[in-house]
């Protein structure tokens, strides 16, 4: 799976990613997907219950060398 497009919103912190997500979505079309690096501790249940709320799609999210990594699919 290819991301349409990935950001890297790493130093900011909530509610920051989760607007900047919002607004990157905002510009992709229906079933792409959206890749996320954070560094926010709060970013995996803030982006879980934004996904819910949104009915966009939480493909993964994932740590890795103390980053958080989101893929999701814009409805």
């Amino acid at each position: 799976m290819t991301p349409a497009l990935e950001i890297d919103l790493s130093g900011l912190n909530c509610p920051l990613p989760i607007l900047r997500a919002k607004k990157a979505l905002a510009t992709l079309h229906s079933d792409d997907l959206l890749a996320v690096i954070c560094t926010d501790p709060a970013t995996p249940t803030d982006f879980a219950a934004f996904c819910r709320q949104t009915g966009n799609e939480l493909v993964e999210s994932a740590t890795h060398d103390g980053k958080f990594h989101f893929l999701i699919k814009k409805r």
